[in-house]
């Protein structure tokens, strides 16, 4: 298959994903009955920024161009795709690397977003069966080429274990954090509150962690989060909610909450669900330089970093742990 129509079934596929196609509503529906994270609001939004930020015709090529990729890839390589579940649809963009790249992808995607994925690559089958060489799903992934894996610190030992003698990109644990200065207008503290509060902040481009200057006012931030107020009532996130606050308490540790997510004082730039951590800073310049360095930082949302609001918006070539995707298929 050659590149232009691997493309053209890309752009058809985004137009597909924004249909009311019933097959389509159906395999979104079982989805979210399968994972009670995934709430229909966000898999709509996964769907939507898959649909518009990756398979938008004119992103699709200005990506394409940066590569130089060649109408056919003349010697495929088998990519062996180990996916993560935290958020829908989170590993698409992998596929999408593999699959415009002209290699093949064999792919095992977790029980906790196999739903969707499995169905749009039936979709993309199902228009063109030549696709079906290209795109294929396994429990066990041996004999591949190269492997491209996504996991936690713990699986990524077994991951170097397994891939570690074949060409690999293997992600570890991420996650981002925001720095405020006190100056954020209201409408920029709402629209953090989307980069903390959207899929529950399960994902890497989620903010756990905010770095606040000293005397730091924090009423405006608890009054913008609750926005999302009406996620206290998901039982799932309740209980993550009902879980920490009583750890808090249990322990005589100062916190502050609107209710639906609490605020406390911790070094760690993870937090779990329901909580956001926050830490005072001194000089704004030295804490970016150490958050650049820090491997464990996937983005930093800011004045002058990474807009409020648009972490969960990444483009094409935001790629996970910054690890150039497409450089590393064409090093094959």
């Amino acid at each position: 298959m050659i590149l232009q129509d691997r493309i053209d079934h890309l752009r058809k596929l985004g137009n597909y994903m924004l249909s009311n196609e019933p097959l389509w509503q159906e395999a979104k529906q079982k989805a979210s009955f399968q994972n009670g994270w995934f709430i229909p609001e966000f898999i709509e939004l996964a769907v939507k920024n898959i649909a518009q930020c990756f398979l938008d015709g004119v992103a699709l090529n200005k990506w394409i161009t940066n590569y130089h990729l060649p109408s056919v890839t003349r010697q495929p390589k088998t990519i062996g795709v180990v996916m993560a579940g935290n958020i829908p649809l989170v590993g698409f963009h992998d596929l999408l690397s593999v699959f415009i790249s002209g290699h093949k992808a064999a792919i095992k995607s977790s029980s906790k977003d196999e739903i969707l994925i499995k169905h749009l690559s039936e979709v993309l089958i199902g228009w063109e069966p030549e696709i079906n060489n290209l795109i294929s799903f396994s429990q066990f992934l041996t004999n591949c080429d190269a492997y491209i894996a996504t996991g936690s610190n713990n699986t990524s030992r077994y991951f170097e274990y397994y891939f570690g003698k074949y060409p690999n990109i293997i992600r570890r644990n991420k996650t981002s954090v925001a720095i405020l200065t006190g100056r954020e207008t209201k409408p920029e503290l709402e629209s953090l509150t989307d980069d903390v509060y959207l899929f529950f902040g399960l994902g890497c481009r989620n903010v756990t962690k905010i770095y606040v200057p000293n005397g730091y006012i924090f009423e405006p931030l608890l009054s913008a989060f609750s926005k999302y107020n009406y996620l206290a009532d998901h039982h799932k996130y309740k209980n993550n909610y009902d879980y920490n606050l009583t750890i808090h308490i249990l322990n005589n540790k100062f916190y502050m909450t609107n209710s639906s997510i609490l605020l406390v004082e911790d070094s760690s730039i993870f937090s779990p669900i329901s909580q956001l951590n926050y830490e005072y800073y001194k000089d704004e310049n030295s804490l970016l330089s150490s958050l650049n360095d820090n491997q464990e930082v996937q983005c930093i949302i800011g004045l002058d970093q990474t807009p409020f609001g648009k972490a969960q918006s990444p483009a094409l070539f935001d790629y996970a742990d910054k690890t150039d995707t497409m450089a590393f298929l064409q090093s094959l």
